[in-house]
């Protein structure tokens, strides 16, 4: 359940004790007039978190700010996004002024009409741009009380919007139980820790519900409640209604924490009631709303009899429940650990029984009922099973996937059959998988895989296995069995699964050397399968699988005009991995660059990530070095939200790549080393952290170094050795080895890869080629090859046909020919600082004024 925060008319300064922390969110707030905000109250129970939250929607409030706020409540049949909407509530009448794609987003996700299944990145984002809105008219303060206890669909999509937050005029508080891992605690907001009171105000606060306790009790109270504010005033209550002795016994013992000891003293409370009353604090404690007429419902069903007002007047009076000043007649607890005192006091029996009679007091209510019902027994239940299934439909059409995983787990548990048990398992670890849950695919998996699996089962489970792992080089092994249940999966009809199946072998011969048989048996087994050969996960498995010796297929497939047309996001970063694969590095930067525009669009995080990755990498490669350079960033950023340390590795290694074209050759080593480390064993990753350590210590004028360097992408022996990825190199290379010295050496990598040439069509290979041909000709042929390589089709090149044109114009200098040596440096110069390749760019001028202070060429 969620409820509004609660607003209070007492002065915010009359807080006893708190002056410091309320001059610090004071701050925050102020500071939302002219940018956004962020603070997180973190403390234990009791502590007095929420009611500096009250004391901040006040000062805002009187500051003519606008307040949303929601606080959670632990509520396991919650509605996904049910908080989410609460909070925005009063700025939905804005959605019509959203793009299309987020109204429907928005609309799904809280139940108002019926779509696909939105992204959670795309209902966060809607949320955001509705606060952006509200704030081009007033700052807006936006409240989050017990935010460990929010659905987890909400719980995600504000942590989203919490790091989005920058110039918006939005002030985010939340307050949240310390030790409560979650999205919004994780998501980098500033702190305040909130500590109990100093021992003046404690003393003053515990005088004021003392009750006349003598100096010793009074002394222990103290000494026992840390400064806590909750603990100052429920520990004298308990004193004064269980005796001393009881009170005592409850206080005693420092190896049981303050909440505990909260919790036993509201326990102890509910021990003193009456059976009806203790029915009706436990229906509340596992309805997780206030409504009193359910209330009332679900506790006669308990009782067996008519529940009537004394109850509720006896819990009030008992200062265990109380009126919700933020929903009209409906209740809630006096504090949030007296629903913890509560089920601590009931036995497990007593909690299926009350589980039971909400779930028969709910009728209308079809997605609680079903969660009440399956919580209400312990073995298994297929008709209760099934119900709770239909749940999952409602969870993934809200956009809601964590929590689908949730219900079908517990569903599964309530199955009698082994098989669809295991099913119903792998299939929320699926669902868990969409999600990035490693930890909790894994875990599902495994116990999916105790019991009897269907062959088709059998083959998910491998595959689930399998998308987490990418492989260690020489891994030919994992590589056919995968193959193998790719091949039984399609003959038993689900060819969608194999694809999948052979996507991941495929993968697994990209991120490291599984060597060449391997990568044949990949490619023999998608050959085995033509009916799916024009769907993009088979031609990028092909791809990837042998990106050099099936160039020349996925190029005519990738050339067929249909692709043009093509708007799924998903669809286009497969064909844009396709075309990066084989090295059509201008096809990929089309497809990739229409991909992530997209996903942008349609709020697919997770793939808008993988597309980055690579689309980063053929802008660095094309020269379009200051568009990769906020590619780049938006990946880091994405890549840390989203925890996916391949991509981190990858995006690095390019970021320092990029670094070191620009001329900032210290960070691009720093970059590369920290790539390194992440890629582990990973060849291709490694490789492309040698191309960015190569290519920082070229800019930085070391060329010796940089030769051995790159030189490392080229040899089979070394661990960074990467067929396909060392085409990216090649220029590089061959242009530190005429610096430094070792051109014979150059000369023998670019014969090996002539004979690669002859077997793909691959652009990236062929211009490299070109470029590494003329830097490295002797002097017979050197003019030729230059005049040749710069006939290449480089419009989409610039900087390599610069750097062409800057190695030419020195070759020309050095042959005394002035003239044309100053025309082809001077177009250098100006592309190279069009780019932004400082260092390249320098080495242009320098040449220029050498070509410039020469006498002209005769004619």
């Amino acid at each position: 359940m969620t409820r509004p925060v609660a607003i209070d008319i007492a002065s915010p300064m009359d807080i006893l004790g708190r002056q410091r922390e309320l001059v610090q969110i004071a701050q925050v707030i102020d500071a939302a007039a002219s940018g956004s905000t962020k603070l997180l109250l973190l403390g234990e129970p009791g502590i007095g978190k929420s009611t500096l939250l009250r004391a901040a929607v006040n000062y805002a409030k009187a500051a003519g700010h606008q307040v949303l706020g929601v606080a959670g409540v632990q509520a396991e049949a919650e509605l996904p996004f049910a908080a989410l909407h609460q909070l925005l509530r009063p700025v939905l009448r804005a959605m019509p002024e959203l793009p299309v794609a987020q109204q429907d987003a928005l609309r799904c996700a809280f139940g108002l009409s019926d779509g696909r299944a939105p992204e959670p990145f795309l209902i966060a984002l809607a949320g955001l741009n509705l606060l952006t809105a509200a704030a081009e008219k007033r700052p807006v303060v936006v409240a989050l009380d017990d935010v460990h206890w929010l659905d987890g669909a909400t719980h995600e999509a504000l942590a989203l919007i919490a790091r989005r937050l920058d110039r918006q005029r939005v002030a985010l508080i939340a307050a949240a139980r310390q030790g409560y891992p979650g999205p919004l605690p994780e998501a980098g907001l500033p702190t305040l820790t909130v500590a109990g009171l100093r021992d003046g105000p404690a003393a003053q606060l515990l005088d004021e519900h003392a009750n006349g306790l003598d100096d010793r009790a009074r002394a222990q109270i103290l000494r026992q409640a840390l400064g806590n504010p909750l603990a100052l005033v429920e520990l004298p209550a308990l004193w004064g209604t269980r005796g001393r002795v009881a009170a005592e016994g409850s206080l005693s013992g420092s190896e049981v924490s303050l909440t505990s000891r909260l919790e036993r003293a509201f326990a102890g409370r509910v021990a003193e009631l009456t059976q009806a009353a203790r029915d009706l604090l436990l229906v509340m404690a596992l309805a997780h709303r206030g409504d009193v007429e359910e209330l009332r419902a679900a506790a006669s069903l308990l009782a067996g009899s008519p529940v009537g007002g004394a109850p509720f007047t006896e819990v009030t009076a008992a200062r265990l429940i109380e009126p919700d000043p933020a929903s009209d007649g409906a209740l809630r607890f006096h504090h949030p650990l007296v629903r913890s005192g509560v089920l601590c006091y009931e036995s497990v029996a007593r909690r299926q029984a009350a589980h039971g009679a909400l779930a028969n007091a709910l009728s209308g209510d079809g997605y609680r009922r079903a969660w009440h019902r399956a919580m209400s027994i312990a073995g298994r239940d297929d008709e209760v099973a099934d119900e709770l299934v239909a749940n999952v439909d409602v969870s993934l059409a809200r956009g809601a996937v964590s929590r689908a995983v949730v219900e079908l787990e517990r569903a599964a548990h309530l199955t009698t059959d082994p098989r669809r048990r295991s099913h119903r398992l792998l299939l929320a670890a699926q669902h868990a998988f969409s999600l990035g849950q490693t930890q909790t695919v894994s875990r599902l998996v495994d116990e999916a895989s105790r019991h009897p699996l269907q062959e088709l089962d059998w083959a998910r489970a491998e595959w689930l296995r399998e998308i987490f792992h990418d492989g260690l080089p020489g891994d030919a092994i994992r590589v056919k069995e995968l193959c193998a249940v790719a091949r039984k999966a399609h003959d038993a009809g689900d060819a969608d699964l194999a694809l999948n199946l052979l996507l991941g072998a495929a993968m697994r011969c990209w991120w490291a050397d599984t060597g060449p048989e391997a990568r044949a048996r990949v490619a023999a087994v998608l050959k085995q399968l033509p009916e799916v050969e024009t769907e993009p996960r088979w031609i990028a498995a092909l791809a990837v699988a042998e990106p050099v010796l099936e160039a020349a297929t996925v190029t005519q497939i990738l050339s067929r005009p249909g692709w043009t047309s093509e708007s799924d996001g998903d669809r286009l970063r497969l064909l844009g991995m396709a075309a990066h694969a084989i090295g059509d590095t201008e096809r990929a930067a089309d497809l990739l660059g229409r991909a992530q525009a997209v996903l942008r669009d349609t709020g697919r995080l997770g793939l808008l990530l993988h597309v980055l990755g690579m689309y980063n990498h053929v802008l660095v490669e094309l020269g379009e070095l200051a568009q990769a350079d906020v590619v780049v960033q938006e990946a880091n950023r994405l890549a840390e939200e989203t925890q996916q340390p391949v991509w981190t590795a990858g995006t690095l290694s390019t970021g320092g790549r990029l670094a070191a074209f620009q001329g900032d050759p210290s960070r691009a080593l720093r970059m590369a080393e920290q790539a390194t480390r992440l890629a582990g064993r990973l060849n291709d990753q490694l490789c492309v952290a040698v191309l960015a350590s190569g290519a920082a210590h070229l800019a930085a004028g070391r060329f010796v170094e940089a030769f051995e360097e790159l030189s490392r992408v080229f040899d089979p022996n070394d661990p960074a050795y990467h067929w396909r990825e060392s085409f990216a190199g090649l220029g590089t290379m061959a242009e530190s080895a005429v610096a430094a010295g070792r051109a014979a050496e150059a000369r023998r990598i670019v014969a090996g890869l002539e004979d690669v040439a002859r077997v793909t069509p691959s652009p990236l290979l062929h211009i490299h080629l070109g470029y590494a041909r003329a830097v490295l000709a002797d002097e017979h042929d050197a003019e030729a090859l230059y005049r040749a390589a710069l006939t290449m089709r480089l419009h989409r090149w610039p900087f390599v046909r610069a750097r062409l044109e800057l190695a030419y114009g020195e070759w020309l200098l050095s042959h005394g020919r002035m003239g044309e040596a100053r025309s082809v440096l001077t177009t250098a110069q100006s592309t190279l600082d069009e780019c932004g390749a400082r260092p390249w760019a320098r080495w242009a001028r320098e040449s220029l004024a050498v070509a410039g202070a020469a006498r002209p060429d005769a004619v």
